[in-house]
C-alpha cells in the first residue's frame, strides 16, 4: 500500500460541525452552489457517497465505510481504475475552529505508483484546500 497526506488545513468552523457535514453526504448536497466550482465538477450526493469527474480517469465513487465522530470519516473508492481508502481527519483547535487532512491509502504497483504519486498528491492537496473552504455552518440551509 502506498500512503499520501494531504497538508494540515485551518478551517473556520467548529470540529463538530465539519463532522456533520461530512459524515452525512446530503449536508454537501445542499451548499453544493456555494462551492468552488473549479475544485468540484459534477457532483452527485447520496448520505453515504459521492461520485467526482475526474479527468482524465472519469467518475470515480466513494462510499463511507467508516465513521468516527467527532475526528474522522472513510472512505472506500467504488468506482476507481486503482482500490484506494481516503480518510477526512478533523481536530479542534479552538471552539471556533478546526483543522483537517485528508490520507489516501491506494494499492499501487511500482511501476504505476512511478507514474501516479505527483498527480494524486496534488489531487489530494486539492481536495482538502476544497473541504477547507466548505461553508459548515450552512447545514441548516433547505
Amino acid at each position: 500500500m502506498s500512503k499520501f497526506e494531504s497538508n494540515v488545513k485551518q478551517v473556520a468552523h467548529p470540529q463538530q460541525a465539519v463532522y456533520d457535514m461530512l459524515s452525512n453526504l446530503n449536508n454537501i448536497e445542499r451548499v453544493k452552489d456555494r462551492l468552488p466550482e473549479d475544485k468540484f465538477q459534477n457532483l452527485v450526493f447520496s448520505s453515504d457517497s459521492v461520485s467526482i469527474d475526474m479527468a482524465p480517469v472519469g467518475t470515480i465513487t466513494l462510499n463511507i465505510v467508516e465513521r468516527e465522530e467527532p475526528k474522522c470519516v472513510k472512505f472506500q473508492a467504488q468506482q476507481s481504475p486503482v482500490p484506494f481508502t481516503l480518510w477526512v481527519q478533523m481536530l479542534p483547535v479552538t471552539d471556533l475552529t478546526s483543522k483537517l487532512k485528508c490520507t489516501i491509502d491506494a494499492e499501487l504497483n511500482p511501476f504505476i505508483k512511478a507514474m501516479v504519486s505527483k498527480p494524486l498528491q496534488e489531487a489530494l492537496e486539492k481536495m482538502a484546500d476544497a473541504l477547507a473552504l466548505i461553508p459548515y455552518d450552512a447545514t441548516e440551509t433547505p
